[in-house]
């Protein structure tokens, strides 16, 4: 494990149990602070507000020091992946957030799930992602490192999500299988099925994984993949394309079902968790960028090669949804499907899925087809900076574009189980973000600019997670660039609105741009969200509903108090 932040000044005491390594550092406070003035927009009438209680600091600057967060007790469980660890950290004083101690294995933390009763589960995944991962089974009510590891079982390749059903009986992990950097190793995606014990704190033995894999979504299996779920670029082995090119990301579960984001495929998978079988696959659309009200702001450098804030619709433009996170929750007797529509593209060694409009026919890959409405679009001030897909829209026969495809909806989205799109924010988050802090709307994370990231994924809704608060449900919804959690009533699906925004970010503070990284880091903020987490009030240390954050960028999780307002 790396040495500790300067920040924290006892020392650690390392101990190791069975293969797991695990350290112990006596109770420290972080001595980061909350921004002086965290930037808020809210609704009018709005029935929430979020302020932030607290931050710890690891002092790690844009290496995923602070990922996946979860509660137990009046403790935080981050995942710090720059460590390969988990670090357990005490809350009971949300000013003072304290680190307690840090459980550590080979290879690196993606992330960590903890049941009811105090049985967590960690994915790692190995030193070579390409090979398979394993989970450590830890006890969350332990005082001690050494006392807290229960055991580890193996499971596929790069476990990026880990989670544990209601009913405590199973954990489900999304394995990845991300291909070698270089591309010559492609592993399957898969997801773990792993049978929990009920009621003891217990590790599992490896008899109790199974895995549910895509083999029969294979040209000339039992199942047929839908035409729209996004198959694309090179495999570099023989054998199961289909299942090599399906990647997990992460997943949520309702009874006995899994549904698991195929990011970039732009689909969900829905796994039998009692068979630990792939029932069906369905594919998420794509989201029309010509229909008022799901405008994007496609450019950094408009109008006349300057950066400004315009949200525009454009015929023949479309979003591939490609959610990271999902959730769920119930409505009315049914349950929905919450997602955080990121994006992202395929870039393994010469494969490259990601042009810019403007560069589509001088790097080889053919022009937007003259007859196209967005012909003449390909200039900077409009869609020329903007960054597409070249694995979709390309007419064969004329040997051109004749739509373009955009990575991420820059919104989140809701569905039925079946796959129906009920609502879906549409442009909102640009306009939130802009209403909020208008000269800086589309920022980057490492750096404090206007609109960094217009040409590419906007805000960049990384992480929803859902929580009820009084008689509604709310859905939180976390930018990983320009920062700051937004907040959606959800209690009818269809009819779903704004709440409130807040973001603990001083953008007068440029990280990248900085002298001194270290000084600038700890006045910045939070930067980078990548993981919430909600305590609803009868769970949390302070008796009032929080929402935990970490921010992978800063290195930081801070505890935001949410508070009803009165009418």
């Amino acid at each position: 494990m790396p040495s500790p932040s300067p920040r924290r000044t006892a020392a650690i005491v390392a101990t190791t149990a069975a293969v797991c390594a695990l350290t112990l550092t006596p109770l420290t406070a972080a001595s980061a602070a909350i921004v002086p003035d965290p930037i808020t927009h809210s609704a009018d009438a709005a029935a929430l507000a979020l302020a932030p209680l607290g931050t710890y600091e690891t002092g790690v600057f844009d290496a995923s020091a602070a990922e996946i967060v979860k509660a137990h007790g009046d403790r935080l469980y981050v995942v710090n992946a720059q460590a390969g660890a988990v670090e357990v950290l005490d809350y009971s004083d949300p000013a003072s957030i304290a680190f307690e101690y840090a459980i550590e294995s080979d290879g690196i933390a993606n992330s960590v799930s903890i049941r009811a009763d105090g049985l967590g589960v960690i994915a790692f995944e190995a030193s070579v992602k390409t090979d398979a991962g394993h989970l450590v089974f830890f006890d969350a009510n332990a005082d001690d490192a050494e006392d807290a590891y229960l055991g580890e079982v193996t499971v596929g390749a790069l476990p990026d999500m880990v989670t544990i059903t209601s009913d405590g009986k199973y954990a489900v992990v999304a394995n990845e299988g991300e291909p070698a950097d270089d591309y010559t190793v492609d592993p399957e995606g898969s997801v773990s099925v792993v049978k929990l014990h009920p009621t003891k704190l217990r590790a599992s033995n490896q008899g109790n994984v199974r895995t549910a894999d895509f083999h029969a979504f294979e040209e000339g299996g039992s199942k047929t993949l839908p035409a729209d779920v996004r198959v694309f670029g090179e495999v570099p082995e023989a054998g199961n394309p289909v299942s090599r090119n399906l990647e997990p990301e992460y997943i949520t579960v309702v009874g006995t079902t899994a549904y698991v984001t195929l990011q970039e495929a732009n689909a969900v998978a829905v796994v039998n968790l009692n068979s630990a079988t792939v029932n069906d696959i369905w594919s998420l659309g794509f989201k029309d960028l010509g229909v008022p009200g799901n405008g994007i702001d496609p450019s950094d450098r408009d109008p006349r090669n300057a950066p400004t804030f315009g949200i525009r619709t454009f015929e023949d433009l479309y979003g591939i949804y490609m959610p990271d996170a999902i959730d769920s929750y119930s409505a009315d007797g049914e349950t929905y499907l919450v997602t955080a529509n990121e994006g992202d593209a395929r870039e393994w060694g010469d494969y490259v899925e990601p042009v810019r409009v403007a560069d589509l026919e001088d790097d080889g890959y053919g022009p937007v087809c003259a007859d196209s409405p967005l012909a003449g679009l390909t200039g900077a001030a409009d869609l020329g900076r903007l960054n597409v897909t070249i694995a979709n829209g390309f007419d064969a026969e004329a040997k051109c574009y004749s739509e373009l495809y955009a990575f991420g909806g820059r919104s989140f989205s809701i569905w039925t189980t079946g796959g129906e799109q009920v609502f879906d924010s549409g442009d909102a988050f640009e306009q939130i973000t802009h209403a909020a802090a208008p000269e800086f709307f589309n920022s980057n994370h490492t750096e404090s600019n206007l609109e960094g990231r217009s040409d590419d994924k906007g805000p960049e809704p990384e992480s929803v997670v859902i929580g009820e608060i009084g008689d509604r449900t709310y859905a939180f919804i976390g930018f990983e660039r320009v920062g700051g959690i937004a907040v959606f009533d959800v209690t009818t699906p269809a009819e779903s609105f704004f709440v409130t925004y807040v973001n603990n970010r001083d953008f007068s503070v440029s990280v990248e741009d900085a002298d001194d990284t270290d000084a600038a880091l700890a006045s910045a903020g939070d930067l980078g969200p990548e993981g919430i987490a909600f305590i609803p009030a009868a769970s949390s240390a302070t008796g009032t509903p929080l929402l935990a954050v970490g921010n992978e960028v800063s290195g930081t999780t801070t505890l935001f108090e949410i508070t009803e307002l009165l009418d």
